[in-house]
């Protein structure tokens, strides 16, 4: 049925998941999207008809008039609190770990390199500190011995993604607004793969 109000969603994001949620805030109702921004030539502005689409840098006036929400998807540029305070309800965004556990851009492959037998995704609010605002959503689920980092995102923490972004939809439209703050203390944050040594080869002695 035709929502003659709907939540007005500015978009940010690349690649497939990207284009995932569009899709899903496409289908949902109580949602439209107002516009698009992603990097030149990205597949999420190739294939989207919207009323805007963006692929420079990000300002606030990247926002469309009258947009309520911005959500982050496989976005990694950060996106200038100036642009937040343009949105009715700032921004949220999805981020492939338990965070403040694994904040950075390589969170996968740390959970992978690290050996971690649980992982997990989190749908957070936007703020000044990357990775580090209110938690919306979260869900964890078991990291496999032979999982990779590709295997690991599409097997689990693409379709959990969906899952969460869903959900604090689904929230926003129910007048619920979660926050739940996340403990800096507990927060690891490790660099982009490319800029650290790969590991040296171990053998079974020294894992025990």
């Amino acid at each position: 049925m035709y929502d003659p109000d709907p939540i007005r969603v500015l978009l940010i994001g690349s690649r497939a998941f990207g284009c995932a949620v569009r899709d899903l805030i496409i289908r949902r109702s109580g949602y439209a999207l107002s516009g698009i921004a992603a990097p030149e030539g990205d597949s999420l502005v190739a294939s989207s008809v919207v009323p805007e689409a963006y692929t420079g840098p990000l300002t606030p006036q990247t926002v469309p008039a009258g947009t309520d929400l911005i959500v982050a998807a496989h976005n990694q540029r950060f996106i200038p609190p100036g642009m937040l305070g343009a949105a009715r309800f700032g921004g949220i965004s999805y981020h492939p770990s338990l965070l403040p556990l694994h904040r950075g851009r390589d969170a996968i492959h740390w959970t992978v390199r690290d050996h971690d037998r649980v992982a997990g995704g989190t749908v957070y609010w936007l703020d000044d500190l990357v990775d580090g605002g209110p938690i919306a959503a979260q869900e964890s689920c078991l990291v496999r011995p032979d999982d990779t980092a590709s295997s690991l995102w599409r097997r689990e923490l693409f379709p959990m993604g969906l899952r969460l972004i869903d959900q604090v939809l689904g929230d926003l439209l129910a007048g619920r607004v979660v926050k739940r703050p996340q403990d800096h203390d507990l927060a690891t944050w490790e660099p982009a793969l490319r800029d650290v040594p790969p590991l040296k080869a171990v053998t079974s002695h020294e894992h025990e």
